[in-house]
């Protein structure tokens, strides 16, 4: 009777585990609008076309789209410690910091606050991404300068993942661009989708 008993809890300890195991690793995308699908039916945009990829090739990530448009570097550094505790992601896409940029944001906070995220992320063992963005001319060469190299200079540094410029084939292409000319419409999602597939897929596991 003993025995049966003993190797029933045996079982039943294993059975956490054996759920735990079966799901699939988390991707967190923490962005802004132009990762929350603004202007359009969510369906278009480039993070679910993304779940899409996923699955033709095999790939069993749960994609979390923590994306608010209008957000900040200082939005989501507020937001990032309770999905790290809660979600555990294997991956963290970082696609922040235009909305800095276009507030004029001292390029050194947006720097401390891109610091802080990628360090809490790789502190729970999440590769992370860094999507870079880049800045009309408008805004001077001394501005552009520091903002632009945050993101070459952090992937250095913590040794990330990046994608230089994430509106790159989207930007200034009026045929791709909502009529506000600053979010890529349902016909640039693609463009962005292979920006960061490029990057992302050789750091996935089946």
């Amino acid at each position: 009777m003993r025995v049966i008993l003993s190797l029933l809890l045996s079982v039943v300890g294993f059975i956490p585990t054996i759920a735990l195991a079966s799901e699939p690793p988390v991707l967190l995308i923490l962005g802004d609008s132009l990762s929350a699908g603004y202007g359009m039916d969510r369906e278009k945009s480039w993070v679910n076309l993304l779940d899409i990829r996923f699955k033709e090739y095999g790939y069993s990530y749960r994609i979390l789209n923590s994306s608010i448009s209008g957000d900040t570097t200082q939005g989501g550094l507020s937001r990032i410690p309770r999905l790290l505790d809660r979600y555990q992601p294997e991956i963290v896409i970082i696609e922040l910091g235009a909305n800095d940029g276009l507030r004029g944001i001292d390029p050194s906070i947006t720097r401390e606050n891109m610091t802080d995220m990628i360090r809490q992320s790789q502190a729970v063992g999440a590769q992370v991404l860094l999507a870079g963005i880049k800045l009309p001319p408008n805004y001077g060469s001394a501005y552009l300068q520091q903002f632009e190299s945050i993101y070459p200079d952090l992937a250095k540094e913590f040794d990330t993942l990046l994608v230089p410029f994430f509106m790159d084939g989207v930007a200034f292409r009026p045929d791709l661009l909502q009529a506000d000319t600053i979010h890529p419409n349902e016909k640039g999602q693609p463009v962005l989708l292979d920006n960061v597939w490029k990057v992302l897929q050789p750091a996935l596991a089946r």
